[in-house]
């Protein structure tokens, strides 16, 4: 008789445990089944340059079919659990719920962008964590040059041209630094916008951006971003959003209709709906197996999981981890199935790497070498081409890498794609004179 595996997450760690679980486990001892919201994975890393428009964004995803060979996949979220039953709740997109047994459960939702109850912030502010949030952004960064460009109200041209970014960890320097790039490559298009120029600023609430990794690095990122003309506000905070500019807790007003938030992530909220033990920060506890304290045949991984480190503290929330927890959590599955034997989590970072644009980077690598400007971005680019899934995707990524590189961006907005509008209102926008039926 088929065991059932259930993967609750589709992304790093719950592609990769599928993938691993497909590659040791008989083809007819197991049936797997990998619940998850999109039917892609996104490779996160290269989301900037996503939104950027260095690279196309269908070329950041990969289809899920595409990895996986036997997996059933089902679109939709789970949303219960119930450890005594062994079930999940599966709530499809079209809101049916149905149970779903498992003799080996992975949980790994992952994470969402951390909110802080600033005054304003959930109304005005765009987080940066998924595909949408970078399409968005792009096109926003556009509507905002052609504003600029259009209005004859300084005042207003001077918000829509200043764009402040909250939190100087990995995700917000890169965004930072691709989107000021893209920016401006585009305003070189807007004659009146780039007479009046861009400000770009960072606000951090500690001493130091980039605290993962080497001083000297984060000082020479500082250095970059500081010679482009960017403002790094360190030991600052914002007390207020409102729609046309940001208030700090320097007392300072910034004029800005732009306000990127990605000050960190905390793990998915629907591991509080199953039943399972979580830490202070609402992470699945596990020991070194990735097995969840007290539960037969549970296992959890990815940002969503409090991992113990070899290090010492806990596991960082980075994709080269959630790989690695994966597979492990793969192994200590299929062993339980009485398919090899478990084993311990003893990933150690072999390094990591801060996009710049302009063909500079920060890394550190393992051996405790720090490399920074083009070394560092082409380190950075021959590792990211190594890990992305799927060959097909890798060479996406290096043509357009490659083509880009003569000729400058596309400004165009994307956002209606996916978004038809009904044909009467486009017979009438056209002038038609034919009403449309009914």
């Amino acid at each position: 008789m088929a065991h059932d595996v259930v993967i609750a997450g589709g992304g790093f760690a719950g592609a990769n445990a599928a993938r691993e679980l497909e590659r040791i486990l008989p083809r007819q001892s197991a049936r797997l089944i990998l619940v998850n919201d999109v039917n892609f994975l996104l490779y996160t890393p290269l989301l900037p340059e996503a939104a950027a428009g260095t690279l196309e964004p269908r070329h950041v995803v990969t289809p899920l079919r595409d990895l996986l060979r036997r997996t059933y996949l089902r679109m939709g979220a789970v949303s219960g659990h119930d450890p005594a039953a062994r079930t999940v709740t599966l709530t499809t997109h079209d809101g049916e719920v149905e149970e779903l047994r498992y003799d080996q459960l992975l949980v790994a939702f992952g994470s969402v962008s951390r909110s802080l109850p600033v005054p304003g912030l959930d109304r005005h502010a765009i987080g940066f964590k998924s595909l949408a949030d970078a399409i968005w952004l792009r096109n926003h960064i556009v509507e905002t040059l052609e504003e600029a460009n259009a209005t004859e109200d300084p005042a207003r041209r001077d918000a829509l041209l200043s764009y402040v970014f909250v939190g100087g960890g990995y995700a917000g320097l890169e965004a930072l630094a691709e989107l000021q790039d893209f920016a401006a490559d585009a305003i070189q298009r807007y004659p009146r916008a780039r007479l009046h120029g861009m400000r770009w600023t960072l606000v951090e609430a500690t001493s130091r951006v980039l605290p993962e990794i080497d001083a000297g690095l984060a000082e020479y990122a500082c250095g970059e971003l500081r010679g482009r003309g960017m403002d790094i506000r360190l030991d600052t905070t914002l007390d207020r959003v409102e729609i046309d500019r940001v208030e700090l807790s320097t007392g300072e007003a910034i004029p800005a209709r732009t306000v990127v938030w990605t000050a960190g992530v905390i793990a998915h909220p629907s591991l509080r709906s199953m039943r399972l033990p979580l830490d202070e920060r609402g992470r699945v506890t596990v020991d070194d197996h990735l097995a969840v304290t007290g539960l037969d045949g549970v296992f959890a991984a990815g940002d969503g999981a409090a991992v113990p480190s070899p290090d010492g503290g806990l596991c960082p929330p980075t994709a080269q981890h959630a790989i690695r927890q994966a597979r492990v959590a793969a192994r200590n599955m299929a062993a339980n199935l009485g398919v090899g034997r478990p084993r311990a989590f003893a990933y150690r970072s072999r390094g990591s790497f801060v996009n710049l644009g302009r063909w500079k980077a920060v890394a550190s690598v393992p051996g405790g070498v720090t490399l920074s400007g083009f070394p560092a971005w082409w380190a950075a680019r021959t590792y990211h081409v190594s890990q992305i899934p799927g060959p097909a995707r890798r060479l996406r990524a290096v043509v357009d890498w490659t083509v880009g590189l003569p000729f400058r961006r596309d400004t165009a907005e994307v956002g209606s794609i996916g978004h038809p509008r009904p044909l009467g209102d486009e017979l009438y926008e056209r002038g038609g004179s034919h009403r449309p039926l009914g």
